[in-house]
């Protein structure tokens, strides 16, 4: 059977709030053809007439035609009071009517009387706004809906759609195989954007071209100002030197994502908590995994959206996470989250700030069902409370320590052989013998891994001073001796890390005891 869409299962929310009598609606939406045909719908399963206002047209039907000149809203709400029929009026962007006292009394006033009426004469208003931010006189009388953004089988009719009105003519290969990579490229568009995308791919490209609708959902993110569009590193896992244990689990959830798995039942990966020693790709991780997924990286930055005001901080979240929902399905990065919720429980408390940003952040990843993976980053998660480590929120948490030696040899080499091609195109000077990587990797020994990825620059400055020569294992070895290590800066907190981690995470690096085999040379 069919799974219900969101959309109809908002149509009929309406119309089970309309048959109780719910005299005041807000609904929160910026698709406003979309939500006012499904009120028409809602409407006239509960046996109302559905009539239209806006400070332009006046009162209309639900075709357009006039039924009364009112641009005043208080004229408006005047005309409603005096009808005796059974009908439902949706107001267009009545919030920003309601900085009128005499306004917001008025529609105060008639929602209550509204529900006096019998049932013959039973109206009920509907405000259409894109916020959900109600004068506190409304909120005793107001029943808030958040009309959803198209979800797949919404998006899938949008395309469907899309494809029967464009000429077949003028048609190469509209879908090409790509019918699931262009829904999931659509959701998080309204229909409206939705349908403009495909049928510009289909006239610009005479194909469906994920790439275009994908484009889309950069300027989605950029308008709402709650979370960060970023670009994931094109190299995916590869780019990542060590965590053995952790990129295998990483490739084996991406097959959640697939069709078949939801076909299979497979629930979404909820996401993954890495905690360790700072340096060591944790956040290039997160780039890296987007990228190999083939999903975009949002960046949730909790501390930029806090707020001094209690309650204003958990809005802004929420609003985060249900764009994140929308452009699901997604890799969301949370950096450092430990300093964002500094505060949310102790004596060291901040007055409730943090708590609430804490509190809308549990609730979403337990509740969530989007498709929405959360990397969450930590260098110092003590000072985090226990219940966003259970179960449940992530999928495992991970302990990234130190490389071991065979990592130590992978970052080496993934950073040298992303330079290579620089450094060898300049003036072979050296000695001509190639990097050895044990050598360097040995010298490099309590380094986290931008510790040694930071020698590699070092030591291609020195090269290039002396004459533009080649790189050589010299150049590298005095670069490492340079270094004072976090392992050395910051030993006593790096044991109590350890301490912490075991038998509450999972370690994402084979031990080191356990690593055997040697590391061949690397020849630039």
């Amino acid at each position: 059977m069919t799974a219900e869409s969101k959309g109809a299962r908002m149509r009929t929310d309406i119309t089970e709030l309309l048959r109780a009598r719910n005299t005041l609606l807000w609904v929160v939406s910026r698709e406003e053809k979309r939500v006012e045909e499904s009120i028409v719908s809602a409407a006239a399963s509960a046996t109302y007439e559905t009539r239209l206002w806006d400070c332009v047209a006046g009162i209309t039907d639900a075709a357009g035609k006039t039924i009364e000149q009112a641009p005043d809203p208080s004229r408006a709400l005047a005309y409603i009071s005096d009808r005796r029929d059974r009908a439902v009026y949706v107001l267009r962007d009545f919030h920003k009517w309601l900085a009128d006292p005499f306004v917001l009394r008025g529609l105060r006033s008639l929602a209550r009387n509204l529900q006096a009426r019998p049932r013959a004469e039973m109206s009920a208003i509907v405000v259409l706004s894109p916020s959900g931010e109600i004068p506190p006189e409304l909120a005793g009388h107001a029943t808030v809906l958040e009309y959803p953004l198209p979800d797949r089988a919404e998006v899938a009719a949008i395309l469907d759609g899309v494809l029967a009105s464009i000429p077949s003519d003028r048609i190469t290969a509209p879908v090409n195989g790509t019918r699931e990579a262009a829904i999931d490229a659509a959701l998080g568009l309204s229909a409206e954007e939705a349908e403009n995308c495909y049928a510009r791919s289909l006239v610009t490209r005479k194909a469906i071209d994920p790439g275009i609708i994908s484009n889309e959902k950069r300027r989605v993110i950029a308008r709402e100002r709650v979370l960060t569009w970023y670009e994931p590193d094109p190299r995916g896992l590869d780019a990542i030197g060590g965590l053995d244990l952790l990129k295998p689990w990483l490739v084996q959830r991406k097959a959640a994502l697939t069709p078949r798995a939801r076909a299979f039942g497979l629930p979404a990966p909820k996401g993954a908590f890495l905690v360790g020693v700072p340096g060591c790709g944790k956040s290039l991780a997160a780039k890296c995994l987007a990228s190999a997924w083939g999903i975009p990286l949002l960046r949730l930055d909790l501390g930029a959206l806090r707020s001094k005001y209690v309650g204003e901080s958990e809005g802004n979240i929420r609003k985060a996470l249900q764009v994140a929902e929308a452009v699901a399905p997604c890799v969301v990065w949370v950096d450092e989250i430990e300093k964002a919720l500094a505060g949310s429980s102790g004596p060291q408390g901040d007055g409730g700030v943090a708590a609430d940003a804490l509190g809308a952040l549990l609730s979403w990843m337990q509740e969530r069902t989007a498709p929405v993976f959360v990397l969450a980053t930590a260098n110092d998660v003590r000072a985090l409370p226990p219940e966003l480590l259970r179960k449940g929120r992530f999928d495992e948490v991970w302990w990234v320590d130190l490389p071991t030696a065979r990592e130590r040899a992978e970052i080496l080499s993934a950073t040298l052989s992303d330079l290579a091609s620089r450094a060898t195109n300049w003036a072979a000077s050296g000695d001509g013998t190639p990097i050895d990587i044990s050598a360097v990797a040995a010298a490099c020994g309590g380094f986290t891994g931008a510790e040694i990825a930071a020698i590699v620059p070092d030591a291609l400055f020195a090269a290039f001073a002396d004459g533009e020569r080649q790189l050589t294992t010299a150049d590298l070895l005095a670069a490492a001796r340079t270094v004072v290590p976090l392992s050395k800066t910051a030993a006593g907190k790096l044991e109590d890390l350890r301490a912490w981690a075991k038998g509450r995470a999972r370690p994402a690096s084979t031990p080191e005891e356990t690593t055997a085999g040697n590391v061949r040379a690397l020849d630039l």
